[in-house]
């Protein structure tokens, strides 16, 4: 299709992808998909590669690559994908790199890869200062909400938690596991020139209009 373009989206936890992927989404008017978003609908719509996930999901194993793969493919054939999509957590390896590659090639489909690049510590600072309502489930950060200073939900009036995977000890060995399979994907984007690295460090919307810049060259 002419002009159809899929952004692939990488980040680790905290860089803030989601939070631009949605802004791509409304600027660009393509649909931001993530990994677990297909696998629901997939699930919802009752296909027949929804009811083979189930069989994983329900038992608590992970979906194989393959299945996603078929799932993705299938995401991606939609009506509201005809200009192309915005993918978020896919792929998360070689091997569906390389399938998505094969199946975007068949209609000459552009691959852009963004790449949200930030420090470990400045990633630490930002994951730890999430907390959460047990009750209603909003969510907090202490550098930008005064209600986490109260320790009380501003909305239902909890005393707000933090999770266990949101202390520093724990996001550190996210964050080294998220490197070591992530990397060999940024290489894979170097080689087939698609990679384009943002500094996540900055303003929200100073990543978004350099993000903007690296899409239209």
């Amino acid at each position: 299709m002419e002009n159809r373009v899929v952004i692939v989206m990488l980040g680790p936890p905290g860089a803030g992808k989601g939070t631009q992927a949605r802004m791509m989404s409304e600027k660009l008017k393509l649909p931001h998909i993530s990994t677990g978003d297909m696998l629901r609908e997939a699930l919802k719509n009752e296909t027949e590669l929804g009811k083979k996930a189930r069989t994983f999901m329900e038992s608590g194993a992970l979906v194989p690559d393959e299945l996603v793969d078929e799932i993705v493919a299938e995401r991606l054939a939609g009506e509201d994908c005809r200009g192309g999509a915005i993918l978020d957590g896919y792929p998360r390896s070689i091997p569906q790199a390389q399938f998505l590659s094969a199946l975007l090639e068949k209609d000459n489909t552009r691959i852009v890869t963004i790449g949200i690049e930030v420090g470990k510590q400045e990633l630490i600072r930002r994951l730890s200062s999430r907390w959460t309502c047990p009750k209603c489930g909003k969510m907090f950060n202490a550098n930008l909400d005064a209600s986490v200073a109260g320790g009380k939900c501003d909305q239902c009036g909890t005393a707000l938690v933090q999770r266990k995977d949101d202390t520093p000890e724990v996001i550190a060995e996210r964050l080294e596991v998220y490197g070591r399979t992530t990397q060999p994907l940024v290489r894979y984007y170097q080689d087939q020139g698609t990679y384009t690295a943002i500094d996540g460090a900055r303003e929200v919307d100073d990543i978004f209009k350099t993000i903007m810049t690296g899409i239209a060259g």
